[in-house]
């Protein structure tokens, strides 16, 4: 599933994928029969609108569903503009980055969700097609944003915790981790809910997918695209963390217009 928009689908996708605007994905996979299939690939640009929707799709229980990872930019070099543009200003911020802890809120309260419904999977419902209406664009911020107003933002690291101080971190920014720290019996409750929360991590697609969970449940949360790899894109290989875009992640996989 191609969630692209349909000029650029058009010109170039992966043999037989379907093209599908993200606000009607959910109305589209409801009218397939997954049971012949092993996984359902979501494609996007990058990866990151693809992991949003692969979120949403999977909070609904379709565990079959991935998100393609580097999205087209990894199906063959035609398609990887947003990628080389993003790691050609990925050293931006390098300098910014610090090592100094910054502690979680403390536990308070879920958000009040005022959907009308009464029963789990009607407000579950309720919940996706406001996020979905609302789209990934809602859901998503630059560097150049965040940065240009730390304290504007409560800053979500979510990243193991041995990187969080090396190669560091967001000043501000609070470690979270990876299926772990933002579950309710955990630290789920420490994220504001009178603020906007930006998640952020290596490459802008497990954020996307947090995001989007978040979304659901009422948060005001963002995704700040691109994640560390547009921001210091050398000291993710430098300190060992990894995870970073690079030629060797363009596979030149043949398309179809």
């Amino acid at each position: 599933i191609d969630i692209r928009a349909a000029s650029d689908f058009s010109a170039g996708h992966i043999a037989n994928a379907h093209n599908v605007a993200l606000a009607d994905i959910v109305t589209h996979v409801k009218g397939v029969d997954l049971s012949s299939y092993t996984k359902v690939a979501i494609v996007c640009y990058s990866g990151q609108s693809a992991g949003y929707a692969t979120s949403i799709l999977r909070v609904l229980g379709y565990d079959k569903v991935f998100s393609m990872k580097w999205g087209m930019c990894s199906w063959n070099s035609h398609f990887a503009n947003s990628w080389n543009n993003a790691i050609a200003n990925g050293n931006t911020y390098a300098s910014q980055f610090v090592s100094t802890a910054t502690a979680k809120d403390p536990k308070g309260e879920l958000p009040v969700l005022s959907t009308g419904e009464t029963t789990g999977e009607l407000i579950l419902d309720s919940r996706v097609d406001n996020v979905l209406t609302a789209g990934f664009g809602d859901a998503k911020i630059t560097s150049a944003t965040v940065f240009g107003d730390l304290d504007n933002y409560y800053i979500v690291n979510y990243w193991k915790e041995d990187h969080y101080t090396n190669p560091g971190h967001i000043p501000g920014a609070m470690q979270y981790t990876p299926k772990q720290s933002i579950a309710l019996a955990t630290d789920l409750t420490t994220l504001p809910t009178d603020k906007t929360i930006v998640v952020y991590c290596y490459t802008g697609q497990t954020s996307a997918n947090m995001a989007a969970y978040l979304r659901i449940l009422g948060y005001d949360a963002k995704t700040l695209l691109f994640g560390c790899n547009g921001m210091i894109y050398d000291l993710l290989g430098t300190s060992g963390a990894g995870h970073q875009f690079t030629e060797a992640a363009i596979f030149n996989y043949d398309y179809v217009e």
